[in-house]
């Protein structure tokens, strides 16, 4: 059975305690089958890992670190969403990545990377997922990465 935190433990990575909004809004919302994450930051430990534009203030791979980051917070909220029953899970529906960047920059795709990159080491085939990598002028609390998430899960 898949479990989380040995999954990104084996990664490098830390399983959260499922993030609190920061403002009036839920984190997850489930309704049939499908999971609704709310953008997650890149928050650890409570503290942003990377603020400001991509690249003048964060660097492209300090970016997909990241939007990795994002990712991890979000799979939080989906194991505390299926009480850890990773069984239920169905597959990763679509990733929506958000970056602050500077004008005239383009490489979004390769900062959602860090994402997308994450979710497919992590889960394999059902991390596979549609996506949207979109440039931003600013971000909640200037955070440099916001990335939502859409699960498939069993009833």
């Amino acid at each position: 059975m898949f479990d989380l935190e040995s999954a990104l433990k084996n990664l490098g990575w830390t399983r959260p305690a499922p993030p609190k909004p920061v403002a009036s809004y839920l984190p997850c919302i489930s309704t049939g089958d499908m999971l609704y994450i709310s953008g997650q930051l890149p928050l650890r430990d409570g503290e942003l890992i990377a603020t400001g534009p991509v690249p003048s203030a964060v660097s492209l791979e300090d970016a997909q670190q990241a939007a990795g980051q994002c990712v991890v917070n979000g799979l939080a909220l989906i194991d505390q969403a299926i009480a850890s029953d990773w069984h239920r899970f169905v597959r990763i529906v679509r990733v929506g990545v958000f970056v602050q960047c500077d004008p005239g920059y383009a490489d979004q795709p390769k900062v959602a990377n860090g994402a997308s990159d994450l979710l497919f080491k992590l889960l394999g085939e059902p991390g596979r997922h549609a996506r949207a990598a979109v440039g931003v002028n600013a971000l909640p609390l200037n955070a440099a990465v916001e990335v939502e998430l859409i699960a498939q899960i069993r009833s």
